[in-house]
This record gives C-alpha cells, structure tokens and sequence, in this order.
C-alpha cells in the first residue's frame, strides 16, 4: 500500500519528548516563582524558553504533514531552547556557589529513575518544597532527558527525509503518475481489426532484404510488388 500523500501528522502530545518538555516548562514555572525576582530579566527568559520549547515540538508535529524542512527546523529550535534554560539553571548553581551534580551521581541517578517511567506532574510536587540545590539539580535532569529526547528525535527525522524524501517530493511524484495514468487512458488502441503488414522477404536472386514498391507501367501499372534493396544491381522482384 502507498505511503498517503498527507502522511499522519500532529500527534504531539503522545510524543515523549513534548511529554518531558511540557513537565520541564511546568517546573520551571514553579522554579523561578520560588528562587528567580518575578520582575527580572531572568525570570522571563527562563519561563519563555521553557515555553518556547515546548511550543516549537507542537508546531513541528502539525508542520510535518506538509513540510519535514519546517519540523525539522522547529524541533532544533526546541532543542535550542531547552539547551539555553540548561544554562541558565547552571549559571543559578555556579552563582549561588552550589553542587551541580555530576550525570551519573546517585541523586542524579534517583532523578532520572523516577522520571524514566513516567509524564505525570505529580512528578514535579518535590519542586515546591525542595531546597534550591536540590530544585535546580532536578530541573537538569528533566531538561537533559527532554534534550536526549530531541536529539534521537532529529536524527530519525533526518534518517526519514533521506529514505521517504518531503512533501514536495511525494507531491510531485504523485502527480507525475496521475498523468502518466491519464496519458494511458486516452491513448487510443490499435483496432482489432487493422490490415497487417506482412514482414519484408529476402530477395530470391541474392538474399537481401526486399522493399514494397508500385509498379508505374506496364501491364501491371499500380500493383505492388517486392522489389530488392539492391537494385539497379539486382534486380529481383517478388509478388505481394
């Protein structure tokens, strides 16, 4: 069966990337709102790059029906945008003088545990009582999994435009045949009964192939005959 020419497309809540996402744009609400001035720059930027990458996930999701460069493009922003809030929870550990944990410590470890199985917001409840360190070291580990999402998220698309090609391909491909079907439906038959042209012979006299000719005099003026290729050299003739 053929791949639909608008393949399935949109589906984004179901994708675990804009799941973990959606919990780091959530926890990063509760974050700032907790340790971050309301009114600073800080505090906006962190909050629109949660956002931002979470809304990007969803506009690639419904672009990628008709444009795979654009969901491309939308997913590395979100991925982008999710690498600069890992930066700014960073710089709040460095500034504050407090542990960033390494990746494979067992609190970082404990972290990812909890949050490999699941999408639920209840996840997220330690957030409004956890002291900073804790917080901001939990924050990372939700944002460095929604990343790794992203990142093996590219890399089947990319995969997937190399294999199937884009919408712009399939369209032309799908119109290319619809007229090669077309092109064959008008195109008219051969009737049944058409006279059949008989297969030249070889002459008689020195085996060349012979070519339908009209005799022009003589008793036999207008009647067709065999004639050799060879002629004025050979001069063999054959009744049609």
């Amino acid at each position: 069966m053929n791949d639909p020419l608008l393949p399935p497309h949109g589906g984004y809540r179901k994708l675990r990337s804009f799941q973990v996402a959606e919990l780091a744009y959530d926890g990063t609400l509760i974050f700032c709102d907790r340790f971050i001035e309301k009114r600073s720059r800080t505090h906006d930027q962190m909050v629109q790059a949660a956002r931002s990458g979470v809304q990007n996930i969803a506009e690639a999701s419904v672009a990628s029906g008709t444009s795979k460069k654009t969901e491309l493009k939308l997913t590395n922003v979100a991925r982008a945008s999710l690498e600069e809030l890992m930066r700014d929870f960073e710089d709040f550990l460095r500034q504050r003088g407090l542990r960033l944990w390494p990746k494979d410590s067992p609190e970082a470890l404990a972290v990812r545990h909890r949050l490999s199985d699941s999408s639920d917001k209840s996840d997220l409840s330690n957030l409004k009582t956890a002291p900073p360190e804790v917080a901001a070291n939990t924050m990372l580990c939700l944002i460095n999994q929604a990343s790794y999402l992203l990142r093996r998220q590219l890399q089947r698309l990319e995969q997937d435009f190399l294999e199937k090609g884009g919408f712009t391909e399939r369209l032309y491909a799908a119109r290319t045949k619809s007229r090669s079907d077309q092109s064959e439906k008008s195109a008219p038959s051969a009737p049944s009964d058409a006279p059949h042209t008989p297969a030249a012979p070889l002459c008689p006299r020195c085996n060349k192939p012979m070519r339908r000719r009209t005799a022009r005099q003589g008793p036999h003026a207008g009647q067709a005959f065999w004639g050799c290729t060879g002629y004025p050299d050979c001069k063999g003739t054959r009744p049609c």
